[in-house]
């Protein structure tokens, strides 16, 4: 593990953080995101690589980077991915290298997971700040997912039941966040006050990456 140079404040020894989010489909984690994104949020958001499909509304570096199977097994021999996982049968995965440049480079850096991922991360970087977001309620998540109508009523149900389980990781995190509808600035500025209140802490993280 090789700890990574702070370019933070140098009195309180403060550097800079890996800030992972997380929680079950639908949760509203890409709108949080994307809402950070375009107010300016001054930190490295990292696009997360996956074999899935693109949706209509996506870009392609963007909301995800979209790759082959191939490509994405090649990265995995290559030890290119931080973390990874199978999930609804799409493989997922964090670059590692361009988590490792932002952190060197001062700058906080976020990345987006589902539970697994989270729990992946947990066991190569304790240090990170690890966020669930979660939907105010059951039901609504379930309108959230067959509102959006880009999966089968199949997949819906299989979501949720996913959902009723990664519930269960909440000790895995170190913070919980609801994501209200159509109260988005909420969740994002309880995001950023959780980012600030860590800026603050005595005993400051000191983020550690493998290799």
């Amino acid at each position: 593990m090789r700890r990574l140079k702070s370019k933070g404040d140098s009195l309180t020894g403060a550097g800079p953080l890996l800030i992972v989010l997380s929680g079950p489909s639908g949760a509203g984690k890409d709108a949080i995101l994307s809402r950070m994104k375009r107010t300016g949020y001054p930190a490295q958001f990292i696009t997360t690589v996956t074999t899935r499909p693109k949706r209509t509304q996506e870009k392609d570096g963007l909301d995800y980077k979209f790759v082959s199977a191939g490509r994405f097994q090649e990265m995995l021999k290559n030890n290119q991915l931080l973390e990874y996982a199978n999930v609804y049968g799409n493989w997922y995965g964090v670059p590692v290298e361009p988590v490792r440049q932002a952190l060197e480079g001062g700058k906080d850096t976020i990345v987006k997971v589902d539970t697994q991922g989270a729990a992946a991360i947990k066991k190569l970087v304790p240090q990170a700040v690890f966020i669930f977001i979660v939907p105010p309620s059951m039901e609504e998540l379930s309108a959230r997912l067959k509102g959006r109508r880009t999966e089968s009523d199949f997949d819906c149900d299989l979501r949720l039941k996913t959902a009723a389980e990664e519930m269960k990781q909440l000790p895995l995190f170190d913070y919980v966040v609801v994501n209200r509808q159509d109260k988005i600035n909420l969740a994002v500025s309880a995001i950023e006050a959780i980012i600030s209140a860590e800026k603050h802490r005595v005993a400051p993280r000191q983020v550690r990456l493998p290799g």
